[in-house]
């Protein structure tokens, strides 16, 4: 018997644990293994092996480098083989703890030579705003995941929220259509499926010859419809990103700008603040002016920006260097390409209830060069002050 691993998880833990529940209680023999990082103070991770009925098994494995993440890898596929090999389970459930990201883990899996049918997210609509505007350190709840964890609740969720095909959404009491329409402005492409109130206690299994002969839930079809990890990572990254597309309803907005002229270092550094505190979400690409050969990834939320560098634009490299550049990767690029400036581009997108829209605009549009700035060509460029070079850690 062949192995599937889904892996699901999320910051909602009622959520997420009630997804869980419902995967185990409606794929008969199914298994999940869950590692609890909240003990590694003590030094250890607790890992648990349960089914539809109770706990199966428990351990500890001691960290890594003292982090408890790094345990969890070394921990995970080792135990995922064995329950391979055991033969009896058909599916094996993978619960993240709270804020680990589902991306590392499910490259792990896979690269353990095991083949991961999904990537589940479980999402409480009325919970999405309130993470998403939560600048705390994860450190600070007590969700770090080792000591030099530096990631914060708004964009740990965001990551976990926009990386998975599949979202398990409860119905939570609480969430009203503002909150419904966020959801999904912020993730346009996932399939949304409904788990019920996330009381983990109302995923009752039902008899094993009545579970055999039901028809799959939608659920359970979305965990093992396959997932393409190569995919999911290039869909993430900022040269070819899956962006959400333009969307105003139920008083949320996404805004999608788009320009072709570069940014002004010192005008757009003035008014990162404002930029970032414009929107619950904000992600993209940019480019700056005295930086015409970089292409900058923007990811904002919880009213912190996190800027990078993230490689060359495609028409900074030689022509011979194309080929080893992914196909995903220039068909984004060929998408943006302008005569002159090639994928150089503006492509920022802010999702937001209450969005301004105009004043967004008006501020993007004024810190792009001037016409007479533009005029001056690349050489004059070049020469402005590198305003980026501290965020940049040039």
């Amino acid at each position: 018997m062949s192995l599937s691993v889904v892996i699901v998880g999320g910051l909602h833990a009622d959520a997420r644990k009630a997804a869980v529940a419902r995967l185990l209680a409606e794929v008969p023999g199914s298994v999940a293994l869950h590692h609890d990082l909240a003990t590694a103070s003590a030094g250890t991770v607790v890992r648990t092996v349960r089914d539809a009925s109770g706990a199966l098994s428990r351990g500890e494995t001691p960290l890594v480098n003292d982090c408890a993440c790094c345990a969890l890898r070394e921990d995970l596929v080792p135990e995922l083989r064995g329950i391979a090999a055991a033969g009896h389970a058909p599916l094996a459930v993978v619960e993240l703890w709270d804020s680990v990201e589902p991306k590392a883990m499910a490259e792990v899996v896979v690269a353990g030579g095991l083949t991961v049918t999904g990537v589940v997210t479980a999402v409480d609509p009325a919970l999405v705003l309130p993470y998403l505007g939560n600048g705390d350190d994860l450190a600070d709840g007590g969700l770090a995941a080792a000591a030099t964890d530096q990631r914060t609740v708004a964009d740990t969720f965001a990551r976990q929220l926009e990386y998975a095909p599949v979202l398990a959404v409860a119905d939570s009491p609480e969430a009203d259509d503002e909150d419904r329409e966020l959801l999904a402005q912020l993730h346009p492409t996932a399939r949304r499926v409904p788990i019920g109130h996330g009381d983990p206690a109302g995923a009752t299994p039902a008899p094993a010859r009545a579970r055999e002969t039901a028809p799959r839930s939608e659920l359970v079809r979305a965990a093992l419809a396959g997932f393409d990890v190569e995919a999911a990572a290039a869909a993430q990254h900022p040269a070819c990103a899956l962006l959400p597309a333009e969307a105003d309803a139920h008083g949320v907005s996404t805004l999608v700008w788009r320009r072709h002229r570069p940014f002004h270092p010192e005008r757009l550094y003035a008014a990162l603040e404002d930029l970032t505190c414009a929107a619950a979400r904000s992600r993209g690409r940019f480019w700056l002016a005295d930086r015409p050969d970089t292409l900058l990834h923007w990811d904002a939320a919880g009213g912190a920006l996190c800027v990078e560098g993230a490689g060359p634009w495609l028409a900074a490299l030689p022509d011979a260097a194309w080929d080893l550049v992914p196909p995903v990767r220039r068909a984004a690029a060929a998408l943006d390409w302008h005569p002159e400036h090639g994928d150089r581009c503006q492509h920022l997108v802010f999702t937001s209830p209450g969005l301004d829209r105009d004043g967004l605009e008006r501020l993007l549009e004024s810190c792009l060069l001037t016409d007479a700035e533009y005029a001056a060509g690349r050489e004059a460029w070049r020469g402005l002050a590198s305003a980026f070079d501290t965020l940049l850690e040039v």
